[in-house]
């Protein structure tokens, strides 16, 4: 019998929270959203990854400040519900699962990517997968979760030290970066490449001592990102291939450790993202903001049912299959899904320097994603706000 009261068990410490990170951002991020950044940017990248992972520690640490005051399940969600209001909470959670789903779709196609298919039903059989594996409980998803980090922590080592040895680093050419705007959008494409450290949030109800183990392990795992990515973009230009980021250009495509570790990579965020989604699911579903049935949990304390329907609009959004538009609207939503993060970490405190930073960079670097993705964006928030406003609310709110 499902049980709608009881919590989510506490089951991981530190290094699981660290694990947790890692495997939500090193996937599309080093995977994908390097090599189409600096196709489109090219050296301009080498400045706007340190530049972006300054924007995400700002975000970073507001997230983690909520996170150890509430302890719970659906990450902005639940904090812009209990500090701002329903109506931007709930949009908070409805950005995240745009966003997320989107993310998602992008790991799943990645991995038929990188696998070498073009069959559509690759990433629909690694997402129904993903989320049969989640649905066994966090422990198990956890040792599957660090196997993979590490075997992708190994592929992109070898890929920088391989990029560097016998190639020597040409002055940079900084020409794309003579318009103005190109630094500050090339820094919010990439943004999104820094923020899965907002699983840990996510699954505040889930963590030891949240109050202590968050903000460390969302600053460890951000600084190990920003090292990695940034050893990718140095190995990967001094191979001199066009799209120097991208680690299926030739002379790589057949390194069976770089293959492995995409495949890997992608798994891990598609299996974080599956996590992810279900307890923002689970936390709309017990306030009312969705239907019920998904804040019900089985006899492991697992939300099958909110579960289920992530992996089940992961699948159906690789359908449209397309990875770079994918990822310009994820940057798009994730970038306003921090933004009310930050706004709700100085509704408790309005003299938090670092959540003004990451407000104000979160809103300014909003505005260098194209106008057709803000409006798609727009369209699906109103849809989502009518969503709510017709759900069926059979769970009384809570607080």
């Amino acid at each position: 019998m499902g049980n709608r009261t009881s919590s989510l068990r506490r089951e991981l410490g530190l290094g699981g929270a660290v694990v947790t990170g890692l495997g939500s951002i090193l996937g599309t991020g080093a995977f994908v959203s390097i090599g189409l950044a600096s196709s489109v940017w090219g050296d301009t990248v080498l400045l706007a990854l340190p530049l972006a992972a300054v924007v995400a520690v700002f975000s970073g640490l507001s997230s983690a400040f909520l996170a150890g005051r509430f302890p719970v399940a659906g990450g902005t969600y639940e904090y812009g519900y209990r500090t701002l209001s329903p109506w931007l909470g709930f949009s908070a959670g409805w950005l995240f699962i745009l966003a997320k789903t989107a993310s998602a779709a992008s790991a799943a196609l990645g991995i038929a990517l990188y696998l070498g298919s073009g069959s559509p039903l690759v990433p629909v059989v690694f997402a129904a997968a993903v989320t049969t594996l989640v649905a066994f409980g966090l422990r198990r998803t956890t040792w599957v979760n660090s196997a993979l980090v590490g075997v992708t922590m190994l592929a992109i080592a070898w890929f920088a030290v391989s990029g560097l040895v016998g190639n020597e680093l040409a002055m940079l050419d900084l020409s794309p970066f003579d318009e103005s705007s190109s630094l500050l959008a090339a820094m919010a494409f990439l943004f999104v490449a820094y923020t899965g450290y907002g699983r840990i949030a996510t699954l505040g109800e889930e963590v030891h001592r949240p109050d202590r183990v968050i903000p460390l392990a969302v600053v460890v795992t951000l600084a190990i990102a920003a090292i990695l990515y940034i050893a990718i973009a140095v190995g990967g230009r001094a191979t001199g291939g066009e799209h120097w980021g991208a680690l299926i250009e030739p002379g790589f495509t057949g390194a069976p450790v770089v293959r492995i570790g995409a495949v890997t990579a992608m798994i891990g965020v598609l299996l974080n993202l599956v996590l992810g989604l279900s307890r923002v699911w689970l936390a709309m579903g017990r306030r009312g903001d969705m239907p019920a049935r998904l804040a019900v949990l089985d006899r492991r304390t697992q939300p099958v049912a909110a579960i289920v329907v992530s992996g089940a609009l992961i699948a159906a959004t690789t359908l449209l299959g397309d990875i770079s538009l994918a990822w310009t609207f994820s940057a798009m939503t994730v970038l306003l899904y921090y933004g009310l993060t930050n706004l709700s970490a100085l509704a408790l405190d309005r003299g938090r320097a670092t959540a003004w930073a990451g407000l104000v960079s979160c809103l300014g670097l909003s505005l260098f994603v194209p106008l057709e993705v803000w409006l798609t964006g727009a369209g699906l928030v109103v849809a989502g706000l009518v969503l709510r406003t017709v759900s069926v609310r059979t769970v009384k709110p809570a607080g």
